[in-house]
């Protein structure tokens, strides 16, 4: 499976704007009308299949300053990366050298002066196989880290090398046929005064020097659930960097301490919209209330099972205002099987009378088949392998980016699906910014992601929309369906 944003340069940002994509060229009348004809279709099928009104598209104002447009005000670029749903960084990978293409980190506190850190990681060996052999990374990278104030703060508070040993390096994978991993665990102990830092985490590999950095927001104080818990694996060895679980698998919610404590679990069953164009900057709906259908109380550190599909929360308190969301799916999530469910995410490529007809079919393995046929004109062949191509990404984005619902339905979902993963990632406290510039007639566009307050997870983040995606997005959308996009 494809490893996400190989090939990227993160920046730690100290004011990263939400600035409006570049403005291509105008491809003429003619093009602007068909553009101005999908944008309406697309977004009347989005209105539509969340019952609002029209609405009236409104732009962003125009930038009188090129350069302000094309990128925001960055400090401290960091190369290369990978950037995963939080917080996360790659190396560049170059021919004949090994590797780091994806790191996913999270911390859980111990006591009031130490926290663990957990990083998930990817890496390729120079003729581009899968790392699986702790010791072979142990070998070929170097690890050390350095903890800041904050984004824009550059004052030391802390720093240290991180021996890779048998005992602090594991190998795990993602379900039984899923992408193997490494996993390394260390702890890190709290500045003096220090309430939060920065972790910067750069792993060098010996022989090129090229170098990968994740950074990772710390919270010594740890008033959060989020901070003390998170999902592990039945036998409680490792916790689980992800917002999913599959239905009627044994997990658990476990702490770095072996802590057991009742948590109080209440299940919503509920459909969440897939996201809406990128284009569609009519005001968000109102959050709709979310209706339990049933309550239990599971023991921390003690294996349970989850026998039905839906959204779970996890809190210590009926009170509390914040706890655990996991996402608990079928047993082939985060790659899509059943028909019924293949068909929703092609929302983000197809007319909303396709659209229509697919939820309609009564056969709907034969519509689905019928309609990707149809896309190609016939040709199986190509049919196939755009298919295999557009539900690599689907997977993908449910493996990267689900939060409180399935990661292809997010906004940071649907670009990686229809765009792919960006050039170039940009982040500071509040916001994240991919950035695309090696697309063809296209100079460079920019995403805006902004964090959002969120009861279930972390890592909520909404797009900032501007109606002059139209000239980038539909012919990509078009590349789509017509078998240009095969990988």
């Amino acid at each position: 499976m494809r490893t996400l944003f190989v090939l990227l340069t993160i920046a730690l940002l100290s004011a990263c704007s939400s600035s409006k994509p570049n403005q291509p060229k105008s491809a003429g009348s003619k093009r602007t009308s068909q553009y101005d004809r999908a944008t309406a279709e697309y977004d009347a099928r989005t209105r539509a299949s969340r019952n609002e009104p029209a609405a009236t598209q409104r732009s962003a104002p125009l930038s009188t300053d090129p350069q302000q447009a094309r990128r925001p005000e960055t400090v401290v670029p960091i190369r290369p990366g990978d950037a995963g749903p939080a917080t996360t960084g790659a190396a560049n990978l170059q021919g004949g050298e090994w590797a780091i293409t994806s790191i996913k980190a999270k911390f859980l506190t111990i006591d009031s002066s130490t926290v663990r850190v957990y990083m998930n990681l990817t890496a390729k060996t120079p003729s581009g196989e899968t790392v699986t052999n702790p010791a072979s990374l142990a070998e070929h990278f170097l690890v050390a880290y350095v903890m800041y104030p904050d984004y824009n703060n550059r004052e030391r508070l802390g720093y240290g090398n991180v021996p890779l040993t048998a005992e602090n390096v594991s190998r795990e994978q993602t379900g039984g046929s899923g992408t193997p991993y490494l996993t390394l665990t260390f702890d890190v102990k709290r500045p003096k005064e220090a309430a939060n830092a920065i972790l910067l985490t750069e792993f060098t590999e010996t022989n090129s020097g090229t170098k990968a950095r994740n950074d990772l927001a710390l919270r010594f104080t740890a008033p959060k659930l989020s901070d003390r818990f998170a999902l592990f694996t039945k036998n409680g060895q490792q916790p689980q960097l992800r917002n999913y679980a599959n239905v009627g698998d044994s997990v658990m919610i476990g702490d770095a301490n072996g802590t057991r404590k009742p948590l109080y679990v209440v299940r919503y069953r509920h459909d969440f919209d897939a996201a809406s164009s990128p284009m569609n900057t009519s005001p968000r709906p109102a959050p709709r209330s979310l209706n339990v259908d049933s309550t239990l109380t599971v023991t921390t550190n003690e294996p349970f099972a989850l026998p039905k599909e839906g959204l779970y929360y996890f809190v210590e308190d009926t009170t509390d205002q914040a706890g655990i969301g996991l996402v608990v799916a079928d047993k082939r999530f985060p790659k899509l099987m059943r028909p019924e469910k293949l068909i929703k995410p092609v929302l983000y490529m197809s007319t909303s009378s396709e659209i229509s007809e697919l939820s309609q079919a009564q056969d709907t393995k034969k519509a689905f088949d019928r309609y990707w046929l149809s896309l190609m004109s016939g040709n199986e062949d190509v049919a196939r392998r755009t298919l295999k191509a557009y539900f690599d990404r689907v997977e993908e984005a449910n493996r990267l980016f689900t939060t409180y619902k399935e990661g292809w339905k997010t906004d940071k979902g649907m670009i990686y699906i229809v765009l792919g993963a960006p050039d170039r990632v940009q982040r500071n406290r509040e916001r994240e910014v991919w950035v695309y510039n090696r697309r063809a007639n296209v100079s460079e566009v920019n995403f805006t992601f902004t964090k959002k307050p969120n009861q279930f997870v972390e890592d909520h983040y909404e797009l900032v929309r501007y109606i002059e995606y139209q000239p980038i997005w539909y012919p990509i959308v078009e590349a789509w369906r017509t078998g240009a996009i095969r990988e």
